[in-house]
């Protein structure tokens, strides 16, 4: 695991469990659905993973962006496929989310490394 990977999972797993360890119902409840949702289903965990990183990179979230090309890496997309996802993002939500790209791709290179 690279140090971006480390440094990001670390994080968010002690900030969840801080999160959730309040108890609050309805995060609770909407942590509960985003896992749901990205379940298997009539669409394979694969495409609902690359269809979560799109919405994250026309969303410009970076969290959101390496938690989703951490699972794709998990679930077994390929470098031509991610790429072709960054390309969706990129004409869906324009020029502004190259940056993102770039920090997707740098934390891709890292995961296959």
């Amino acid at each position: 695991m690279g140090t971006l990977e480390n440094d990001f999972n670390a994080y968010r797993s002690k900030m969840n469990e801080v999160i959730l360890g309040k108890q609050n119902k309805v995060i609770g409840r909407l942590f509960n659905l985003d896992t749901n949702a990205y379940m298997e289903g009539a669409l394979p965990v694969k495409t609902k993973e690359m269809l979560g990183l799109v919405a994250s990179m026309v969303l410009r979230c970076d969290d959101c962006i390496k938690y989703h090309v951490g699972k794709c890496h998990e679930v077994g997309v390929s470098t031509d496929e991610l790429y072709e996802v960054f390309a969706i993002a990129n004409i869906v939500g324009g020029t502004i989310v190259i940056p993102h790209t770039r920090r997707a791709a740098e934390y891709w290179e890292e995961l296959i490394a």
